[in-house]
């Protein structure tokens, strides 16, 4: 028998700017209206039901890294720590690695999406194929050039969405187009690209820019670089890490004035921490310290950071002065049309029933994947 859900006494955001004071669900899915009583009434006390969260770059989470284990075993870790904060929909993200934990992990991600773990979508690879001038936290001993043998790779996942973070700069337009053909999503990071080079990787293809504004050539008056370009493309998606310490507030707002609201994307880039009290990890053979709620290594470069998603709406809206519905749409709808997740994002009839539930204060109080209740306070 299909279990039926009433959400009451908040304010639901539908997606599309509009909201309901309650929300239907049967089984998996949205429902315009029940046949009869709901099997149960969630009271949300004043607060927010918002679609659940969708994040295109976690490295890690709950303790646990994928580069050190891509597994499903760690993708399922990682899953049930930012179901916590109300994400229901994530790519494991693996920061530039060899060729063989490409592999290693691009299976581990089809096994886990067909073993039904919740909430995986599909993989993002992040390097290694970027410029060493870019590099940020990552290894750039691991940097390789793509090449057939590496598209063909990219291309071969069997379940969900593949994303691609590449430097434009560092591979040709046609190598780009290839990875479109095979079905990759490619995004552009960890670049030193000039102004004319990301136009043409967007012409080529190029649909999403990895966390706008750090590890890439910046906005300057005679040369606007990847971060002019973006700011002027009002098509391509855009990751923005909302922690006030990665990019500041003003350079968000000037940001947020400067092209369409749903094409920002919030993410974490979230490291091994979220979810866990510790104050340290290990990437790749590096001492990564908690300062201040963020990652860094020991000369003070930023290595991914210890942000959730709800944390990053309550912050887009703080910092941003955007709504909380602007903010929903940018924690949700915006990445799953990234990623081409037609029954996600909006809470319109037949969508999946991927629900986020924060209070009036925007902390999270629960979350549903599929109808499922996978935390709640």
């Amino acid at each position: 028998m299909t279990a039926t859900l009433l959400f009451r006494n908040g304010t639901v955001v539908l997606g599309n700017g509009r909201t309901s004071d309650h929300l239907h669900v049967a089984g998996d899915r949205v429902v315009a209206r029940l046949d009869g009583a709901a099997d149960r009434v969630i009271d949300l006390a004043g607060g927010w039901l918002l679609p659940g969260f969708v994040d295109t770059q976690v490295n890690g989470g709950g303790g646990v890294l994928f580069n050190d284990d891509p597994s499903v075993a760690t993708i399922a870790r990682i899953g049930a720590a930012h179901a916590r904060f109300g994400t229901t929909a994530f790519l494991p993200t693996l920061i530039s690695d060899t060729l063989d934990r490409v592999d290693m992990a691009m299976r581990a991600t089809e096994q886990a999406i067909a073993a039904g773990v919740p909430g995986v979508v599909g993989i993002h690879i992040e390097g290694p194929f970027l410029n060493p001038a870019r590099k940020g936290t990552h290894d750039e001993t691991r940097f390789v050039r793509l090449n057939a043998d590496a598209i063909r790779l990219l291309g071969s996942l069997k379940h969900g969405r593949t994303m691609v973070t590449l430097a434009p700069e560092m591979c040709s337009p046609a190598d780009i187009r290839a990875l479109v053909a095979a079905g990759v999503i490619v995004s552009a990071g960890h670049t030193d690209a000039d102004y004319e080079t990301m136009r043409a990787g967007f012409a080529a293809g190029i649909t999403g820019v990895t966390h706008l504004y750090n590890a890439m050539s910046p906005l300057h008056h005679r040369e606007p670089g990847v971060v002019g370009a973006t700011l002027e493309n009002q098509e391509v998606f855009a990751g923005l890490i909302v922690d006030g310490r990665h990019v500041a507030p003003a350079a968000l707002r000037v940001a947020l004035a400067a092209r369409p609201h749903d094409r920002f994307m919030l993410v974490t880039d979230a490291m091994s921490t979220v979810g866990t009290d510790a104050d340290h990890f290990v990437l790749q053979g590096k001492t990564i310290r908690i300062v201040g709620g963020v990652c860094v290594e020991e000369d003070g470069t930023l290595a991914g950071s210890a942000l959730d998603m709800a944390t990053a709406v309550r912050n887009a809206v703080t910092m941003t002065g955007v709504s909380v519905v602007e903010a929903a749409a940018m924690a949700a709808t915006a990445p799953a049309a990234f990623l081409s997740l037609d029954d996600r994002g909006p809470l319109q009839p037949g969508a999946r029933a991927d629900l986020a539930w924060l209070d009036a204060a925007l902390a999270p109080r629960g979350t549903w994947i599929g109808g499922v209740p996978l935390a709640a306070a």
